[in-house]
């Protein structure tokens, strides 16, 4: 026998989309809540028409008893079923719609009753309550089914009990109106439900616009992609809301920005101090590709606006980028530089062979003997007033470099500086970016000419650069130590306005300063102040290290 296939289990498939989903469910909330006020509704209805009605069988039943005629016929008259008590009790049950009207003696005998047979006859129910003075309200069953009872004593005119009255609403009426009510609260709740299901369509319209009509587990799935996405990527993200304040950050912001999770919840000028880096992911700097400096790293900034009045900025680290455009820049000066050095070197080797092939041995000599003695007085001038090793080696290297640009670069009369640098690798960043501007600022000007001057007064080294170049204007004197602001045509490989910040930076982290005005002969003029800069003079040299010799790393090759 084959196999008896299992049996399928019916199973309900929930819609996919997330609207329909917070559709369905929001009618089915508003269809339970309107069963359930429904519900809570009918409940203490049915009870509140029978209170109602056996008030209204107690209050016929007082008036009733009220009538001293009724108690005096009682005592006077017989019986029967045309005696003045039925007459009276059927007048008033006409006329108020009751059920039945009995009145009777204290011995329960029916003196008045509809179904005439009856009276005479002793009650159906106990009537002991009443005829011990007290008022009854009951739902009972009796002769004529089951009825709302009111029930009261009768009293004389001397308020002696000579009996009671009870009245009877059918209960039938009191369930016909409940049910009677019953249609009209299903249309109230139908119409309530139907409102509720067209606001439950007009948000479920809405949350569909705002998702994209995604399904819950696409809503899932692009948070777990984000997650990933947002900390998996080597590039900087932070998202803000309408007020500025950031909602979001990745890793890689984090580290760049040099701020934590703290920084959450916060505006950028809280979160980053006021600056360039703040108004660049704020929007008050606009444009693509902003350069910013954020401690020791070069940042390019791109910010995108979202639609609910928010943004999201991204931070790439262009450090590594800029260093190897720097190197790139260096390659191709030294490679000029060798070029015409080289040519240089041609022209005099011509000169030596013909002098030589002339016999002229003297001059030979002699005219050997200028070209190294100009090199070697330009290098010992160098040394002795600069006894850094470092900055001497580097104003060396620049000197030969703005001769080849036709810029004459010297020392100032006044220029002395002690072997005591605390942070050599941070001065040697200042000088050459201070430096190269003016040698590009000069270069290709009759008569070019830069000035460095450096001076030790105590601890304190200061720095002056001159040039005769154009100098610069009054207005821009700030602005040329702002990052990412330059005069200077952007090169292909990089992007320009950082050496100058990173100067001003430089010099403000020893408690410094840099500035910028007007050179006697005309020209700029940079100054460098540094408080800082030299060690003691009873220590020595050895002891005199950065604190941290990684410090200006990233300066290093970030000058310019």
């Amino acid at each position: 026998m084959s196999p008896t296939p299992p049996a399928r289990r019916l199973r309900l498939h929930l819609p996919r989309r997330m609207f329909a989903q917070v559709l369905l469910m929001q009618v089915a909330i508003a269809a339970g809540v309107a069963v359930l006020a429904t519900g809570l509704f009918l409940a203490p209805l049915s009870d509140q028409l029978d209170d109602q009605a056996m008030r209204r069988a107690l209050s016929i039943a007082q008036t009733t008893a009220a009538q001293p005629q009724i108690a005096e016929d009682l005592t006077d008259t017989p019986a029967t079923a045309s005696g003045p008590v039925q007459r009276e009790a059927e007048r008033i049950r006409t006329a108020t719609k009751a059920e039945y009207i009995v009145v009777m003696d204290r011995r329960g005998v029916r003196w008045s009753h509809p179904t005439p047979s009856e009276i005479g006859r002793l009650v159906s129910t106990d009537p002991g309550q009443a005829l011990a003075g007290h008022d009854v309200m009951q739902i009972d069953s009796g002769t004529l089914g089951r009825t709302a009872r009111g029930k009261v004593p009768l009293r004389d005119g001397d308020g002696k009990i000579v009996g009671a009255v009870s009245v009877g609403i059918a209960y039938d009426s009191v369930r016909a109106r409940l049910l009677h009510a019953i249609p009209g609260l299903f249309a109230y709740a139908g119409g309530a439900l139907a409102v509720g299901a067209l606001a439950a369509w007009l948000i479920s319209r809405r949350v569909q616009r705002q998702t994209r009509d995604l399904a819950f587990s696409d809503i899932s799935a692009l948070l777990a992609e984000r997650e990933a996405m947002l900390h998996g990527i080597r590039e900087g993200v932070v998202a803000l809301d309408r007020g500025g304040r950031i909602r979001l950050l990745n890793d890689e912001a984090r580290r760049l920005l040099g701020i934590g999770d703290e920084a959450v919840g916060r505006s950028l000028d809280e979160a980053l101090g006021e600056g360039r880096t703040a108004d660049v992911l704020a929007g008050r700097v606009t444009g693509t590709d902003l350069l910013t400096v954020r401690g020791q790293r070069v940042l390019v900034a791109n910010r995108m606006p979202t639609d609910d009045g928010g943004a999201v900025a991204t931070l790439r680290d262009r450090t590594e980028l800029e260093q190897l455009g720097r190197e790139l820049d260096s390659t191709r000066g030294l490679i000029d530089a060798l070029r015409a050095q080289d040519h240089e070197h041609a022209n005099r080797m011509h000169t030596v062979l013909g002098l030589l092939e002339l016999e002229m041995y003297d001059d030979a000599v002699e005219f050997v003997g200028e070209v190294v003695g100009d090199h070697r007085a330009t290098a010992e001038q160098v040394a002795e007033r600069i006894q850094d090793p470092l900055l001497a080696a580097l104003l060396v290297g620049k000197a030969t470099v703005a001769a080849e640009r036709g810029v004459a670069l010297s020392l100032a009369d006044r220029t002395g500086l002690p072997d005591r640098l605390i942070d050599p690798r941070g001065l040697v960043t200042i000088v050459g970016n201070l430096v190269d501007n003016a040698v590009d600022a000069t270069a290709g000007t009759p008569h070019a000419r830069v000035e460095v001057e450096l001076q030790a007064e105590g601890r304190t080294a200061t720095l002056r650069v001159r040039d005769t170049g154009p100098g610069i204007p009054e207005e821009q004197r700030e602005l040329i130590f702002t990052e990412g602001w330059s005069t200077k045509q952007r090169p292909a490989h990089r992007e320009r306005g950082i050496g100058l910040p990173l100067v001003r930076r430089l010099a403000e982290r020893q408690g410094g300063s840099a500035t910028v005005g007007e050179a006697a002969g005309g020209g700029a003029e940079f100054t460098v102040v540094l408080p800082e800069a030299l060690a003691a003079a009873d220590l020595e040299p050895a002891l005199a290290v950065p604190s941290d010799p990684h410090a200006h790393t990233v300066a290093e090759e970030e000058s310019r």
